[in-house]
C-alpha cells in the first residue's frame, strides 16, 4: 500500500494536521499495524516537496506547533490516476507464513507443531476480528476488516491441509516424520 496515496485520499476529504492524518488512518485500517507519527511527517514531507500537498497554515495554541495540509491539484490528479490502477494478486508464495512452513519441513524442526501453534496464532487473530469487527465504524474500515478476516480463512484451510499432509507423510523430498535419521 502506497501510505502516500492513502494521505491524499484522507486529504481529498479536506485539510488536516499530521495528526489526524495518522487517526484516519488507524480508522480506516483497523486491523493493519498503527501508524508511527514519524512515518506520517516524513511521508507529508515528501508530498510537499514533489507539490502533491501544500501547507495551508501553522497554528500554536498552547501547545505543539500544528500544520494543517492540503491536497493539491497536482495531488488531486496523482490520487485518481492511482485509483484507476488495478493491482495484481500479492505474491503469496512469498509469505513468510510459507517461509517458515517449508523451512521447518526441509529441516530437522517439528513441522507438525509448527503448524499447530501457527493455527492457534491464526484462530486466535480471527476470534479477535470477528468478536471487533461490530465495533468498527465506516464501510471502508468494515471492508478492511473484512479482508483481513478472509485471508486469516484461507490461512487457516491452508494451514489445516499442510498439517495434515505432515501428518500423513505426503510431503515428499523433505526430511519429515516418517524418515529415519540414521
Amino acid at each position: 500500500m502506497s501510505l502516500g496515496m492513502v494521505l491524499l485520499g484522507v486529504l481529498a476529504d479536506e485539510p488536516a494536521h499530521g495528526y489526524d492524518l495518522k487517526r484516519a488512518h488507524d480508522e480506516r485500517f483497523p486491523s493493519s499495524r498503527k501508524l508511527a507519527y514519524g512515518q506520517v511527517y516524513s511521508t507529508l514531507a515528501r508530498l510537499v516537496r514533489d507539490g502533491l500537498v501544500e501547507t495551508l497554515e501553522t497554528e500554536q495554541a498552547g501547545g505543539p506547533e500544528r500544520t494543517v495540509y492540503a491536497i493539491t491539484d497536482g495531488g488531486l490528479g496523482q490520487l485518481r490516476s492511482w485509483l484507476e490502477e488495478t493491482e495484481d494478486p500479492g505474491p503469496y508464495t512469498a509469505d513468510e507464513l510459507v517461509r517458515k512452513t517449508i523451512t521447518a519441513l526441509h529441516s530437522r524442526s517439528d513441522a507438525d507443531d509448527f503448524l499447530r501453534r501457527q493455527r492457534a496464532v491464526h484462530l486466535d487473530a480471527m476470534r479477535t476480528l470477528t468478536r471487533d469487527r461490530a465495533k468498527v465504524d465506516g464501510t471502508g474500515a468494515r471492508v478492511a476488516v473484512e479482508h483481513t478476516i478472509a485471508h486469516l480463512d484461507a490461512d487457516l484451510r491452508w494451514l489445516e491441509e499442510t498439517r495434515e499432509r505432515v501428518r500423513q507423510g505426503a510431503v515428499t523430498g523433505v526430511q519429515g516424520e516418517g524418515e529415519n535419521d540414521e
